[in-house]
């Protein structure tokens, strides 16, 4: 049985723990007010620009821009997007689980290169023989819309010179704070909804012609897509760490007060003990 100095230590220990978990609930819970805000203010945008898309190619023609071209996929590049960080629950280890399943299906018809974003992805694919042709990792929240569109067009010019013949990013969408979706989406070919692409009145008269337009908006396209994918998974992965660490919080309180309960018991027991030898030594010396 621990003794009481133990016990006392164990509490202080397990306080000094709580004290950590609520403050970094605390820093989580600001920087996903703010990952949050960008999420909302970006999705009107990153929604609707697809069917914009899809109904420029279409009057421009089915053959406007070399990225909606369709290929054999002999090649392909898979990008994935984790937190450089733990302590924020199933967050990395259901994504990576789901992506290595994609992967293993890919690699029986498809070379398969990866992209990875973060620590866990990169710590996670060196047992992996598969090939890494980036890694961005140990400072994943600080990067911005500058580098992730760099990435975007790495990969629109391996696709244009036929060194890859498809684009997927692996990331979690974050939904509600209790927990993301984990969401693989092909970035590249251009996959246009038809339904979309259905004109509902006359083709405009376009200035410059829908050609240009297309050479300008599919790129941006193709950048705002990954930079969705980016913001959707920073969103996510600080409710996830929200999540974790007020779960945390609460089992910390729960052990505390269960080892308050064990130290009284104890506590009880010895002063039960003393009273019991001093009763015994009065009823001694009576006789």
């Amino acid at each position: 049985m621990p003794t009481l100095i133990d016990l006392r230590r164990r509490i202080k220990s397990v306080k000094n723990t709580q004290q950590i978990t609520k403050a970094m609930k605390t820093v989580s819970t600001a920087k996903f007010k703010k990952a949050q805000r960008l999420v909302l203010e970006g999705r009107p945008h990153w929604h609707t620009e697809p069917d914009l898309l899809a109904r420029i190619s279409r009057w421009a023609g089915a053959r406007a821009h070399p990225l909606f071209n369709v290929r054999d996929e002999k090649r392909i590049q898979v990008i994935v997007i984790t937190s450089d960080k733990g302590l924020c629950g199933a967050f990395n280890s259901s994504l990576l689980a789901r992506t290595i399943e994609f992967i293993e299906e890919k690699a029986q018809r498809s070379q398969v290169n990866l992209v990875l974003v973060g620590k866990k992805a990169s710590n996670f694919f060196r047992k992996y023989p598969y090939s890494v042709d980036r890694v961005y990792a140990g400072k994943t929240d600080k990067l911005g819309a500058s580098e992730l569109r760099e990435i975007a067009r790495h990969m629109m010019r391996l696709y244009t010179f036929r060194e890859t013949d498809g684009v997927y990013v692996a990331s979690n969408e974050f939904r509600s704070v209790l927990a993301p979706r984990i969401t693989i989406t092909r970035l590249l070919p251009i996959l246009l909804d038809k339904s979309a692409a259905e004109p509902r009145s006359v083709a405009p008269d376009w200035e410059p012609a829908a050609p240009a337009i297309l050479e300008s908006l599919v790129p941006r396209h193709v950048e705002d897509q990954l930079c969705h994918a980016f913001f959707e998974s920073q969103a996510a992965e600080q409710a996830a760490r929200m999540m974790a660490m007020d779960n945390a919080s609460k089992n910390a309180e729960e052990l505390i007060t269960d080892l308050v309960l064990v130290l009284n018991k104890i506590r009880q027991a010895g002063i039960t003990k003393e009273l019991l030898e001093i009763m015994t030594a009065v009823e001694a010396l009576k006789k």
